[in-house]
């Protein structure tokens, strides 16, 4: 029962199931759909969070609301100018809940290393310059981030749509919507 999987620097179990009677290796979120081979899964299997795959490198093809997320960070104009016109890549490394993660563009670049599960202190160097508690968690196949500290309501949730990764940054009450598409 092995698989790897690369995001976020937070780390948490990957739960893929590996049907030997069967010969192929599942997801365990797609095993749950079919009622016929569940009995074959533990009978705790049913309660567990089913992240997805993250590994790979994802190239931006969309950026709705950065400036509106950028002003509530307090990120001065001239920056808020050149960031809204950044072309972004995503590197996630997953090893089951162990991620890191480097953003990268001609302007900056940013890392970020985590547990999934457990909480570290982030220092947002080439984002708005704030030291914040940073929280990811599974929420199913989503990551869920949740970061206290100055600004209220901060964060972000990301989650993959086929050959998609979607990035959702929400400070105080405005969200950003961000699409990177897996490069081949």
């Amino acid at each position: 029962m092995h698989t790897q999987a690369l995001s976020h620097t937070h780390t948490h179990r990957n739960k893929h199931s590996i049907y030997k009677g069967l010969g192929v290796a599942l997801p365990l979120s797609l095993c749950l759909t079919n009622t016929r081979y569940s009995k074959l899964l533990p009978s705790n299997a049913h309660q567990s969070n089913m992240p997805a795959d993250y590994n790979g490198r994802w190239e931006m093809v969309s950026n709705d609301n950065f400036e509106d997320v950028m002003k509530a960070l307090d990120i001065d104009f001239a920056t808020r100018k050149i960031a809204v016109h950044l072309h972004q890549t995503k590197v996630i490394v997953q090893n089951g809940d162990k991620f890191e993660t480097k953003t990268l563009s001609t302007f900056r670049n940013y890392e970020v290393n985590f547990t999934v599960g457990e909480e570290f202190e982030e220092y947002t160097k080439g984002l708005d310059s704030r030291k914040v508690k940073t929280l990811v968690t599974w929420d199913g196949d989503k990551l869920v981030c949740v970061q206290k500290g100055e600004k209220e309501n901060r964060g972000w949730r990301h989650w993959i749509e086929g050959d998609l990764l979607h990035l959702e940054i929400h400070v105080l009450d405005k969200i950003c919507h961000q699409v990177f598409k897996k490069a081949k």
